[in-house]
């Protein structure tokens, strides 16, 4: 994003000509699971072996428990803020669904997550729901990641590796909550500690490429492995689908009782390049709006 002025404070920083970012809008569409909003309306999150609070008002981001290399070198990349949001908005509001979509999630950002935990974390979110989801990832981080340090007076973990994941049975596994998907767990583990599959090489594949590999792991259906690829490396013609997306694309463009390949497709195919971008604001209208529901 250019021209961004960047200031250090005495334990943060604070950006000023934010564009097209609103923490709630970002963090509570469904692409990550630990961040948590703050009594203050602030949000405190991990990512990359760092804790920060942030907080927007007027435009102004406050970031705590920041300095400036780490937003250079972490969170301008991992809230994609070098992306120009205007143009990907001007593209799609040539859809009329679409430019009524993007007002309810105008601040919407998709993440650069790290491959391995958003794989893992997709893979304990199928079928769940995100209050377990995130109980069951500060599981297993607190249990098996590395202490990164304090923050409020709350202690605070990295996501576990692959190495580390792979030596824990899958009964043990199943003390975080994740129930069935222990086993999808250790097995992924195990794949991908022993570099049977590069999850950090998949970004240099086809979309298609990328979702086939994926899906060779237990527990990695179609929608987990956009998930995936949409989150964390980069493929931003996926088109996740899940109930809310699919309420919403049967609503506006396709007949009910639509098969989730088929909406696939046809959201890759109208949306092209934009495809994740216009997912992400269609399923944010179709929650907020509550889409289809009495």
């Amino acid at each position: 994003m250019k021209n961004l002025d960047i200031q250090q404070t005495d334990n943060g920083v604070i950006v000023k000509n934010i564009k097209n970012f609103v923490p709630k809008h970002t963090f509570d569409c469904g692409q990550c699971f630990r961040w948590n909003e703050e009594d203050d309306g602030s949000y405190t999150g991990v990512a990359y072996d760092r804790v920060i609070n942030m907080k927007l008002d007027n435009n102004i981001l406050y970031i705590d428990n920041c300095n400036i290399e780490d937003f250079n070198n972490i969170w301008v990349e991992y809230f994609d803020f070098n992306r120009d949001y205007d143009e990907i908005k001007k593209e799609l509001s040539k859809d009329n669904v679409l430019a009524h979509a993007m007002k309810f999630g105008k601040g919407i950002r998709i993440l650069n997550q790290d491959p391995f935990e958003t794989l893992i974390s997709f893979i304990i979110s199928a079928n769940n729901g995100i209050s377990r989801i995130k109980k069951s990832i500060e599981y297993l981080s607190m249990k098996y990641g590395e202490k990164i340090g304090e923050y409020k007076g709350k202690e605070y973990y990295s996501f576990p590796n692959a190495e580390v994941l792979e030596k824990i049975r899958a009964e043990n596994l199943r003390e975080s909550g994740v129930g069935y998907r222990a086993s999808y767990i250790f097995n992924t583990a195990v794949v991908v500690a022993s570099k049977q599959m590069d999850i950090y090489n998949l970004k240099n594949l086809s979309t298609e490429d990328a979702r086939k590999e994926l899906m060779l792991l237990a527990g990695v259906g179609p929608k987990v492995a956009d998930c995936i690829m949409l989150f964390s490396i980069g493929k931003h013609d996926a088109f996740p689908i899940d109930v809310w997306v699919k309420r919403v694309m049967e609503y506006f463009y396709l007949p009910k009782d639509s098969s989730l390949k088929y909406i696939q497709k046809y959201g890759q195919d109208k949306f092209g390049k934009y495809a994740g971008f216009a997912q992400q604001y269609l399923f944010y209208y179709a929650r907020e709006a509550k889409l289809g529901k009495k």
